[in-house]
């Protein structure tokens, strides 16, 4: 009988140093998570300020019931996005091999998590950014945050103000396209692109990542009168590892004639 009893009261001492050791647990994270609040709280006060140096317009976004195809409605007219037209214009070996490798049912799978991610990784960035509050409690969603907060935490350091977040920009007549950021970056304005990965990423496989950037610089420069020809691109894989591509003067000419090149391609092909 001492026996059972001894084995009862164990058992009893074994769920509460259990549940004082879930609590204590729950505890610690709380501390760790206020404490990552309150330090990227601190952080955004040292490093983003808003300036108001730019009017900038709001389009809309839809997408064409013709097509099927995202487009901008801009005074009236409806244009391409700047990734519908990279997207027409692009060579699509690479991904018809990598698709082939995988099957279509993992790569869809795989697109479509990575999508998801991105987004609300943007979504964290730009709530960070605009000081406005937001969390997403999802699988994907927690995946997501530490990815921005290492942008947040090295990315956004050398961004001295911020012009505008998700600023829609247009050439007239030709393009569209919402760009992540707008900043003066290191002393010079500066079009910024978040972007997620992965895995590891090196320069030379981003080329379309640059010409986008270069598509809205443009944009910005007739639309405003400006002269940005600086191009950062800042970029978390799903393991944290951040990296920074920049394109500034000459590089960043080059991207231009290059988007230029593909932008006569996609209107000489009538996918509009």
């Amino acid at each position: 009988m001492m026996f059972k009893f001894y084995i009862w009261v164990m058992g009893w001492s074994g769920k509460i140093n259990t549940w004082a050791w879930n609590k204590q647990v729950d505890i610690v994270r709380s501390n760790q998570r206020k404490e990552e609040e309150d330090y990227l709280k601190e952080l955004k006060k040292e490093t983003v300020k808003k300036s108001d140096k730019y009017d900038y317009y709001e389009g809309k976004q839809i997408t064409d019931p013709d097509t099927g195809k995202r487009v901008y409605e801009i005074n009236s007219y409806r244009l391409p996005s700047v990734t519908t037209i990279l997207g027409a214009t692009k060579n699509q070996e690479f991904l018809k091999e990598w698709k082939a490798k995988v099957g279509e049912i993992e790569a869809e799978r795989i697109k479509n998590v990575s999508s998801a991610r991105g987004t609300s990784m943007h979504k964290y960035l730009e709530s960070f950014i605009t000081n406005v509050g937001y969390d997403d409690l999802t699988e994907l969603g927690q995946a997501a945050k530490p990815m921005a907060e290492k942008i947040i935490e090295v990315g956004l350091t050398p961004v001295e103000e911020w012009y505008g977040s998700e600023v829609t920009l247009y050439y007239p007549g030709l393009y569209a396209g919402s760009t992540d950021l707008v900043c003066l970056h290191n002393g010079r304005e500066t079009i910024v692109d978040f972007k997620q990965a992965n895995r590891p990423k090196k320069k030379e496989w981003i080329e379309d990542y640059f010409l986008q950037c270069s598509a809205y610089a443009n944009a910005h420069n007739v639309m405003y009168g400006t002269n940005i020809n600086q191009i950062v691109i800042l970029m978390v894989d799903r393991n944290q590892e951040f990296k920074k591509f920049i394109a500034k003067d000459r590089e960043f000419d080059h991207y231009t004639n290059k988007w230029k090149q593909r932008l006569i391609k996609f209107h000489n092909k009538g996918d509009k």
